[in-house]
């Protein structure tokens, strides 16, 4: 009769196996979370560069444009006006940088909010 009952083990061994699939699908959403937070940071400072490179070199071209209509007359100005101009420029661009950094990141938030109703779950009393 002993051997048609369950083995005292039996339930831990089946919560084990519920907490290692648990623990093993948290893990892949926060490998699948890691792979795309990887691939869109890439993507934005693949598009980042691209857009300050043609950016800067718009700007270059037009100062370079207005220094040569005012070459005869107000070059000195011309060529002031454009280095205060691109000074400018690259300060606003440093405190943006500046302002990013010292934003908090969002990284792995849906896994976060996932183990914490994981645990808040576990605490609560069963039926």
């Amino acid at each position: 009769m002993s051997d048609a009952k369950e083995p005292v083990s039996a339930p831990l061994r089946r919560l084990g196996v519920s907490l290692l699939t648990l623990s093993r699908i948290r893990l892949e959403l926060f490998a699948i979370e890691a792979q795309e937070e990887k691939e869109r940071i890439a993507s934005l400072l693949l598009w980042a560069v691209l857009a300050a490179l043609l950016a800067g070199f718009g700007l270059l071209m037009g100062l370079v444009l207005i220094t040569v209509a005012f070459w005869d007359d107000h070059r000195l100005l011309a060529l002031g006006g454009g280095t205060v101009v691109l000074i400018v420029a690259a300060v606003v661009a440093v405190l943006k940088v500046k302002k990013l950094i010292d934003q908090p990141a969002s990284l792995f938030q849906s896994s976060i909010g996932e183990l914490r109703a994981d645990a808040e779950a576990l605490r609560r009393p069963g039926p």
